[in-house]
């Protein structure tokens, strides 16, 4: 007798194929047979140890998100109901150019201080590793999603360079050329960057075109937070598409958004670059989340050379006045390169989360306001808080078009990538709802993509980026991840008044074969493990 058989679902497989009505037979974590109605008919049902009537569910492969912030979460949170009663089986760690793998002693430290703001400082984690390889035999021990890892470029750069602006040595080049292949021969599926953040911005074209040729030898992909998604997006986004041309490299656009005043209405000039290099033959897929704000920290939008150096050089420059009236006015006049080459507006900086609790007031107020409140200068008001909380302040950034979102999400290599921290007293509603929030907003309510489409955008489509072979599709032999949701009432639940609010319509998701929601609850399954990419 086979594990389990869902019976009487509504199938939606990945492929952006019609839906069908079938029974879905799982045993030993992967779907053995899946019988469609028709073919069904005058023949004797399949049978399992259990049953589960599916009746009036969609049943889909897991999500993927493709862009995930859970690097430590995983390890922190056994529940993660944050990501797994969204119906997601699988994230995309390592995001952004900075992460917890390769280090050495050094530069752990100074990476938990870069990006506290994105996932606590770690206080409460047993850093057991250094190498990619062994991050992942972390993560393999028992998570509750599924989890693929990129090489950070900016960690990389920091073990290899340090802070500093500047080039690397041929020394240096090659060292980061061996960190990349030993990570992709570890399991990494690729390398990410952050090239609005230090140390990573700080690597020329060269370099980083050095680092996509070995990714491409793996079989891996680059994933580039790129140089600007404001003042200079476009110019960024082409800058991308011609570095990976020229390295032989797969390309995937994280968070792929058109942002800031600059940008309005402008995602179709965006598509038409993308589709010119589609054409041409170019590998390029992109992702995004179902939102306007961004996130990030506060000090993500620092001019460059105010963090060369690494944290603590960054916050000496803070506590001097001198300097700390230059980075205002590369903020407030100029256009810090940390603030996409656009003047900071504080009416537009929300504080999303502090680390230091006496800090909490200014949470969920914009710098402006609460500047206001206490007839300050905004500037001073964000200085405080900078150095106050060592760095770790989040942030949500009130700069998206609803017309660039939803132009973007139709493109047909689009995925899906929540971006979510989950750090903070009011995180971006993001975290916990992007998927739920695809399915219910803009597919039931506003008709944006069709159900099966849309899907296909979560589950199928990033799977193949990931060269992942049985994962992504409802298909005999494939892993069984897969979500049962409601297509009626599906919805994200979070808000961002309410952001930590657990989605509704996904009474079930199946990690492995195994419930980790069940009946609308999170199980006390552990079943998620590390997936390793291609060049393992």
């Amino acid at each position: 007798m086979e594990d389990l058989v869902i019976r009487d679902a509504d199938v939606v497989d990945g492929s952006g194929a019609d839906s069908y009505r079938a029974d879905v037979v799982i045993d030993d974590g992967r779907i053995v047979s899946v019988v469609k109605e028709a073919a069904a008919a005058g023949c004797q049902r399949p049978q399992a140890m259990r049953e589960l009537d599916a009746e009036g569910l969609v049943l889909s492969p897991g999500f993927i998100d493709m862009h995930a912030h859970s690097d430590l979460a995983l390890l922190r949170d056994p529940d993660h109901s944050a990501k797994a009663a969204q119906g997601v089986t699988l994230e995309v760690l390592g995001q952004d150019g900075l992460s917890y793998a390769p280090v050495d002693d050094r530069t752990l430290d100074e990476v938990r201080r870069a990006i506290a703001g994105w996932n606590g400082p770690g206080d409460d984690i047993d850093f057991d590793w250094r190498s990619v390889g062994e991050y992942l035999d972390r993560l393999d021990r028992g998570i509750a999603v599924n989890a693929a890892y990129l090489i950070p470029q900016g960690t990389v750069r920091a073990l290899a360079v340090g802070w500093e602006d500047r080039e690397a040595t041929p020394a240096e080049l090659e060292r980061m050329r061996q960190l990349v292949a030993e990570g992709m021969e570890q399991g990494a599926v690729g390398l990410s960057s952050g090239l609005t953040y230090t140390p990573g911005m700080y690597a020329p074209d060269a370099e980083l075109t050095e680092l996509c040729r070995v990714v491409a030898r793996y079989g891996g992909y680059y994933c580039p937070h790129h140089r600007s998604y404001g003042a200079g997006a476009l110019q960024a986004y082409a800058e991308m598409v011609e570095l990976t041309r020229e390295a032989g490299c797969a390309l995937h656009l994280a968070h792929a958004t058109m942002n800031f005043g600059v940008n309005k209405g402008r995602a179709a000039e965006l598509l038409a670059l993308l589709d010119d290099a589609l054409a041409a033959g170019a590998d390029i897929t992109l992702d995004t989340y179902p939102y306007t704000p961004g996130s990030t920290t506060l000090a993500a939008l620092l001019p460059s050379w105010a963090g060369e150096g690494g944290p603590q050089a960054l916050l000496k420059r803070l506590a001097d006045d001198d300097t700390a009236e230059r980075i205002r006015r590369h903020l407030e006049v100029e256009g810090s390169d940390g603030c996409h080459g656009v003047p900071v507006e504080w009416e537009t900086v929300e504080i999303s989360g502090v680390s230091d609790p006496s800090l909490t007031e200014y949470v969920g107020h914009t710098v402006l306001a609460s500047a206001a409140r206490r007839g300050e200068e905004p500037w001073t008001v964000a200085r405080r808080l900078l150095t106050g909380d060592r760095l770790g302040t989040t942030i949500l950034q009130h700069v998206g078009h609803e017309e660039n979102v939803r132009a973007i999400m139709r493109h047909r290599v689009h995925t899906g990538g929540s971006d979510g921290i989950l750090q903070g007293a009011k995180p971006h509603p993001r975290a916990y709802g992007t998927f739920p929030h695809y399915l219910g907003h803009y597919v039931r309510e506003l008709g944006v993509l069709s159900l099966e489409e849309c899907v296909a955008h979560l589950t199928g489509r990033p799977a193949a980026r990931l060269r992942l072979p049985d994962r992504g599709l409802v298909r005999e032999g494939y892993r069984a991840d897969l979500v049962l949701f409601d297509p009626a009432t599906v919805a994200a639940g979070s808000t961002y008044e309410e952001p930590r609010r657990l989605p509704t319509g996904i009474p079930y998701v199946l990690v492995d074969g195994r419930f980790v929601i069940e009946d609308g609850r999170r199980t006390d399954v552990l079943a998620g493990r590390a997936v390793r990419g291609p060049g393992r």
